[in-house]
């Protein structure tokens, strides 16, 4: 990993927990959303 995508990934992790928190029926989009933006901050 370098600088530039090392904060960005707790960042969306933040995000994705909070929402899960406020509406829990979106969890199976929230978790195909984290894990898809992952792989492509993985993949650069």
């Amino acid at each position: 990993m370098t600088g530039a995508e090392l904060p960005l990934t707790p960042l969306i992790s933040l995000l994705a927990g909070v929402a899960i928190l406020i509406v829990p029926k979106l969890l199976n989009y929230i978790i195909a959303a984290y894990l898809i933006l992952v792989g492509i901050i993985g993949l650069m």
